[in-house]
């Protein structure tokens, strides 16, 4: 059997005020035009998932609501606050908590970049993969019966896209 893991930094975030909680930091414009495009990416590779982990910051949660506006039948996400800033150790033992056949993770650098990094059998010849910069997102594919037998080196990339390689939909 195969399982999936799509892998998602948030989109472009908002630094205009500096008295505001990093975990309350939203997305800027350029990430509220981004996250819908990643999400119309993901659909043009078929891969809707069928759960979804994501960090309770706000950011993430603006990113993933704006990929589900572009993908049909989204999942309710589940938010955990352990994936804020989690280490990729934590992000694992997240994901391999999961029954899901094609799980989706939004989260945060430099964790989710250094996952990515960690699962990949052999990385993509993309020039951001190694920054895995906001919006940035992986489709990888394990030949495994559960999300519990994810190990790091065992993914096949499916995919991977930058928002900057996207097509503009305005």
């Amino acid at each position: 059997m195969t399982r999936t893991l799509i892998l998602i930094r948030h989109a472009k975030s908002d630094w205009d005020d500096p008295a505001l909680d990093d975990h309350d930091r939203p997305l800027n414009a350029r990430g509220q035009r981004n996250a819908p495009r990643i999400g119309a990416w993901l659909a043009g590779q078929g891969m809707v998932p069928d759960a979804v982990l994501c960090s309770t910051a706000l950011r993430t949660r603006q990113t993933w609501e704006g990929i589900a506006t572009a993908l049909p039948d989204t999942p309710e996400p589940v938010f955990s606050h352990g994936l804020y800033h989690a280490a990729p150790g934590d992000m694992l033992n997240a994901i391999r908590d999961s029954d899901a056949a094609r799980l989706a993770v939004v989260g945060h650098n430099p964790g989710i970049g250094s996952l990515a990094w960690s699962l990949c059998a052999e990385p993509p010849e993309h020039p951001k993969f190694g920054l895995y910069p906001t919006g940035a997102a992986l489709i990888l594919s394990f030949d495994i019966d559960h999300m519990t037998d994810i190990s790091p080196g065992r993914g096949r990339v499916a995919g991977f896209v930058v928002p900057r390689d996207l097509p503009d939909t305005a």
